[in-house]
C-alpha cells in the first residue's frame, strides 16, 4: 500500500476510523529533514501494507490538524491506534527508531 495524502476532509475516515494503526507524517515541501525521511516512510508503507496505514499531512495545507495535535516542528510522526494517539516522535529519525515507535 502506498502512502496516502491526509487532509481535513478525509482525516476522520482515514485515521480515526481506521481498523489498523496509522502512521501519520506531518511534513512540508520546504522542510529538508522531511524530504530526507520521506523514503523511509514510503518504505515502511510498502513493508507493512495491510498491517499499517501510512499517511502524510502537509502542514501548510492543513494547519488545523497540525495545531490540533500539537505539531510545533517537523517532521513529526504520530501513531494512531483505534482513533487515539499512541506514540509521537519529533525530528529526523532512522528507520529502526520509527519501527520501535510503531511497537
Amino acid at each position: 500500500m502506498s502512502v496516502i495524502t491526509i487532509t481535513n476532509e478525509n482525516f476522520e475516515q482515514e485515521v480515526l476510523a481506521s481498523q489498523v494503526p496509522v502512521l501519520v507524517d506531518f511534513w512540508a515541501e520546504w522542510c529538508g529533514p522531511c524530504r530526507m525521511m520521506a523514503p523511509v516512510v514510503d518504505q515502511l508503507a510498502e513493508e507493512k501494507a495491510g498491517a499499517l496505514k501510512v499517511g502524510k499531512i502537509d502542514i501548510d495545507q492543513c494547519p488545523e490538524l497540525a495545531s490540533k495535535f500539537g505539531v510545533m516542528s517537523i517532521p513529526t510522526l504520530i501513531v494512531f491506534k483505534e482513533g487515539q494517539v499512541a506514540a509521537k516522535s519529533v525530528g529526523l529519525k532512522p528507520k529502526a527508531a520509527i519501527e520501535e515507535l510503531l511497537g
